[in-house]
């Protein structure tokens, strides 16, 4: 059976629920919700395991917060013989207006602490990684501080459809390829229709 590593970045503790920051975790938990599977915590993170299509996917939420993600990867990358090109990796992104979605099978950090301690500790940046838009609706200086803020209601109205749209990505990616998940995932997302104003 062909594995896959599904890496969903964040933070671990209740204070960072619902973050920006921690849209990976939300949707692998969206994921196991839907597989009906639960999270069980191991060595640097909770991993839950499901199959699909004669692919086994073991998702994984690393524990080490976000800075120090990589440690976490290469950990069970090694401890179930995962291959580089079968890694996956989910997390936010702010050069990406909220509600877009980017699959690339390799590339920078994009100015992200997670992606790069990865790139850093595997030694490559010749992995897949889902990128969601978070926008860049912040004051100069308040970066950490609107990575690290709560989604607003209505984007959390949002975060359904956009986790059934990256799971259906991965699942894409592991059984008919990048190029086709890709297409899929890197369509615009709809722009915001003005609400028509009452004329005086």
């Amino acid at each position: 059976m062909n594995n896959y590593l599904v890496v969903g970045l964040g933070n671990i503790g209740a204070e960072y629920a619902q973050t920006r920051h921690n849209m990976g975790f939300m949707v692998l938990d969206a994921w196991a919700q839907a597989s009906n599977i639960l999270f069980m915590s191991g060595r640097y993170g909770s991993t839950a395991e499901l199959s699909f299509k004669g692919r086994k996917f073991t998702l994984l939420k690393p524990s080490t917060y976000m800075n120090l993600g990589g440690k976490a990867v290469r950990y069970w990358m090694t401890q179930l013989n995962i291959p580089v090109e079968n890694l996956i990796v989910i997390c936010d992104d702010l050069n990406l207006p909220f509600g877009t979605l980017r699959m690339r099978t390799s590339g920078s950090n994009g100015g992200h602490n997670g992606l790069g301690n990865i790139n850093e500790l595997l030694g490559t940046q010749a992995y897949t990684r889902i990128r969601m838009g978070i926008g860049n609706d912040y004051l100069k200086g308040q970066q950490i501080d609107f990575v690290l803020g709560k989604l607003t209601d209505e984007e959390m109205e949002q975060m359904p459809e956009l986790s059934k749209k990256v799971i259906s990505a991965c699942r894409c990616y592991a059984t008919a390829g990048a190029g086709q998940a890709m297409t899929i995932l890197n369509a615009k997302a709809p722009q915001k229709t003005q609400k028509p104003q009452n004329e005086a």
